[in-house]
């Protein structure tokens, strides 16, 4: 298990050295999104208009964070935590195409986002859940936000972040997951304990 600190934007050559793992902090800028978030910008492409947002290099976080609004009308993080990630599975070809090199969530991820992983040079960071607090130590500012219409939690953030993390490496380019490993492991052990149902 190796420590990498990283900055934004994020580059595939060294993306494609990380191992399912290794510990990741990230400084620069993160974006946060979800469901509605990814269909918005899904929808912009194909209209082939311009995104709120260059993704190239960037970090996408499936997160919904509360943020409180200052006198001054800016905002200030509160707590963010990451949000399960399997909803977004079939975006996974379309962020790669967008140029983002990190998506952070928790709970991994499908075989598509693996295939996206390999094929566009990105990975999947596993957020510690219930670390919500611990998490947003990590955000410096709140940049802006856009499609606040859609609500706080599906908005996108736009986060600058320093030492983000730790975050942890469970899916790389090369076709290897953490969450596959375990789902493997578990079904081999219910075989072994009761091969009746076998």
């Amino acid at each position: 298990m190796e420590k990498h600190v990283m900055t934004m934007p994020l580059q595939e050559e060294e993306l494609r050295k990380l191992k399912i793992g290794d510990v990741v902090y990230l400084t620069g800028h993160i974006f946060t999104s979800r469901d509605m978030g990814h269909l918005r910008l899904r929808s912009l492409a194909a209209e082939g208009k311009p995104l709120p947002k260059d993704f190239t290099g960037a970090a996408i976080f499936h997160a919904g964070p509360v943020c409180l609004k200052n006198e001054d009308g800016s905002w200030r993080l509160n707590v963010i935590g990451p949000t399960t990630s399997i909803r977004m599975e079939p975006h996974a070809d379309f962020v790669g195409q967008l140029g983002a090199k990190a998506i952070i969530g928790k709970g991994g991820m499908d075989q598509g986002t693996l295939d996206a992983c390999e094929k566009y040079g990105y990975v999947y960071l596993q957020a510690a859940p219930g670390c919500a607090a611990k998490l947003a130590q990590g955000v410096k500012r709140v940049v802006d936000v856009t499609w606040f219409e859609l609500g706080m939690p599906e908005a996108l953030w736009d986060l600058e972040v320093e030492e983000f993390g730790p975050l942890v490496v469970g899916m790389d380019t090369h076709q290897n997951s953490i969450y596959k490993n375990l789902k493997e492991a578990a079904f081999k052990n219910l075989d072994e304990l009761y091969p009746e149902f076998i």
